[in-house]
């Protein structure tokens, strides 16, 4: 009988059990989040100062929710970055459904924010549940990014929480390896700017 599981409960050793998927153990595989960044402007500097300002401002009087998370950090880093002009468009909570290689289990789920060309997953986790650190969503990432196989092209996830970014990748489709970034964390100082210059790149490489 095929197991049903949804994304949102299931685990990181699951997902690598059922998919054959393998963490990268080469440094070189996700260059993308640190290497050769795009430089920012002024202006774009200066829109990271209003997020962070409106950040702090909101979470000295209450904790953020998903939705003020999505509203106050998110979307403007995603307006930034140019994600909503074309040849972008968001999907938001696009159904999926991935079967596992044995073919006895199937994972479903939604996502919260989903970018053109199925190469580009954003999750936005609540912030004010301690069952929900950033890195809690790596396992419902993976999930999602493997719905859509493409041997040739790599496949991006970016994980928010509020105050912490993570960014994923996936590659493959026989041989399924995937890589992470630590967490950034915008409470540090030039985090933020380097959240938005992965962001860039990864514009960049979708564009491509």
């Amino acid at each position: 009988m095929v197991q049903v599981i949804s994304a949102e409960d299931i685990t990181l050793e699951e997902i690598q059990a059922q998919f054959q998927l393998q963490q990268a153990t080469n440094a070189d595989f996700f260059p993308e989040w640190q290497e050769n960044l795009p430089s920012l402007t002024d202006t774009e500097k200066q829109a990271l100062k209003r997020i962070k300002s409106n950040y702090f401002n909101l979470v000295s009087r209450r904790p953020l929710l998903e939705e003020a998370v999505k509203m106050v950090v998110l979307s403007p880093l995603l307006d930034l970055t140019g994600f909503y002009q074309l040849p972008f468009a968001i999907q938001t909570e696009a159904a999926v459904e991935i079967t596992a290689k044995d073919e006895e289990a199937i994972v479903r789920g939604k996502i919260d924010v989903l970018v053109i060309q199925q190469r580009f997953w954003v999750l936005v986790i609540e912030s004010t549940s301690t069952k929900f650190d950033v890195m809690e969503a790596l396992p419902q990432a993976l999930v999602y990014m493997l719905a859509n196989l493409s041997k040739e092209k790599p496949r991006f996830g970016f994980l928010v929480n509020g105050r912490e970014f993570v960014f994923v990748k996936v590659t493959g489709k026989d041989n399924l390896v995937y890589s992470r970034s630590y967490a950034l964390s915008l409470e540090r100082n030039n985090d933020l700017e380097q959240v938005l210059s992965v962001l860039k790149k990864i514009s960049q490489l979708l564009r491509s």
